[in-house]
């Protein structure tokens, strides 16, 4: 299993979509019509084989909106994580009577969604697909949009609360990770990790930082100032900061 797709919300998609775009040289495949059921509009931009994908609320009351006032603005939102066997996995989310608020059941795409509150930091969504190298929630031409010039794939996740290792231990025993992928507050997927943070911003439990593996972090940097993202040494956009590999 492994990191395939992370979600960032905005109370406004375009702004976001921009900055990442022009700073990342990628495009958007897809904007999935089928989130309008949750209220939302998105899109979804391929990393390689992996996707970013920003989400705004269209509808008042939504989940999306309600979590942008919680933690007073935008910021990450979602982690996506590819599974093997999803039974196994349905298996596993039953027996740490973690509450399933979404499923997909299509043929090639099965998904489920896990109650945030329960896990903690963030919506973790557990997705099988068929094929395996296929992601539907990309649209059905996806591959056509991939540029690596600048990344070329997900490295990592970090998820901040104001207790790390009680987030650690339940999403290792959600994702049923041996002990030996484990290490102080992080979790090793098969080739993405993990990593639970303490809360140093007062905006309370959330996903806070993805890590890209870049071509040329100190372009990449350069380029980030020259648009006005970054802030420190670190790039931020939409309340999210993107760590380089």
């Amino acid at each position: 299993m492994d990191l395939r797709q992370l979600v960032m919300v905005s109370s406004l998609r375009e702004p976001i979509v921009d900055s990442l775009c022009n700073l990342f040289d990628i495009k958007v495949s897809f904007n999935d019509p089928g989130v309008g059921h949750f209220g939302l509009e998105n899109a979804v931009l391929p990393v390689g084989t992996d996707f970013l994908e920003v989400v705004s609320p269209v509808e008042e009351n939504t989940t999306a909106g309600r979590y942008l006032d919680r933690r007073s603005g935008d910021g990450g939102y979602m982690v996506i994580i590819q599974v093997d066997d999803f039974s196994e996995v349905q298996n596993t989310v039953k027996e740490n009577n973690v509450t399933v608020v979404w499923e997909s059941e299509h043929p090639e795409a099965r998904a489920i969604h896990l109650h945030p509150k329960e896990m903690g930091g963030a919506i973790l969504s557990l997705d099988w697909m068929n094929p395996k190298e296929s992601w539907k929630w990309a649209g059905p031409n996806w591959d056509e949009f991939v540029n690596t010039s600048t990344i070329k794939r997900f490295v990592g996740v970090e998820i901040q609360s104001d207790d790390p290792e009680g987030m650690k231990s339940k999403w290792q025993s959600v994702l049923k990770i041996s002990p030996e992928k484990v290490s102080d507050h992080k979790i090793d997927l098969d080739n993405t990790w993990i990593r639970f943070v303490e809360d140093k911003d007062g905006r309370g439990p959330g996903v806070s930082a993805f890590c890209l593996e870049a071509n040329d972090n100190k372009s990449l940097k350069k380029k980030a100032d020259d648009l006005g993202l970054l802030h420190q040494e670190d790039i931020f956009i939409g309340g999210v900061k993107f760590l380089l590999s």
